[in-house]
């Protein structure tokens, strides 16, 4: 390519995919960290132009904007981790049908259960829940085969799954001498 041609196509996947990495980068680290992270994945887009992919970059992207956010991270320049940045997200969801204080529960018990998962299994959700990716292509992001893929995406959710479960609080007994079937006619 020619510099002409390869300036233009660093600016299109500049302009195509800098929030997606962005994006992704915020899920992982406060905002200045996120956006070092970011600019170093377009640092290495330009000085490894040529590999990469012409029909599918965000994964590649990805897991470029991964492997300098753990080198970060292996340096100790890291801040929080992917479970506390989750649990700072605000739930967006509509209130209007449901009381404000079940709604507060039930995503406090969502984001401690999805807390309680190791970085690895949260990582491996909010690729393809979050993002959309299919698996070939968080796969691709983590660097395994998409049949070890699979298997770790079904562990992830087999854990979220257990820890759901966990926090859950059981029905209240009722206590001996109350018949059940009188209450329920009376409302």
């Amino acid at each position: 390519m020619s510099t002409g041609e390869d300036v233009a196509r660093f600016t299109s996947l500049y302009r195509q995919h800098y929030s997606k990495v962005l994006s992704y980068s915020l899920a992982h680290d406060q905002c200045n960290v996120a956006e070092d992270i970011t600019n170093e994945t377009f640092l290495t887009v330009w000085l490894k132009l040529d590999e990469v992919p012409e029909d599918d970059p965000v994964p590649w992207l990805f897991g470029i904007a991964r492997r300098h956010r753990l080198k970060q991270r292996d340096s100790g320049r890291r801040a929080i981790s992917i479970a506390d940045r989750i649990r700072q997200f605000g739930d967006e969801r509509d209130h209007r049908s449901r009381d404000t204080a079940d709604l507060v529960a039930e995503r406090d018990a969502g984001l401690a259960a999805f807390a309680s998962l190791s970085e690895r299994d949260a990582e491996i959700l909010i690729l393809t829940a979050w993002y959309g990716l299919t698996p070939a292509q968080a796969a691709r992001v983590l660097g395994c085969s998409s049949a070890t893929f699979f298997v770790r995406l079904h562990r992830a959710r087999k854990r979220l799954t257990q820890a759901l479960k966990a926090d859950k609080p059981s029905p209240r007994p009722v206590p001996s001498g109350i018949q059940t079937e009188s209450l329920e006619g009376q409302h």
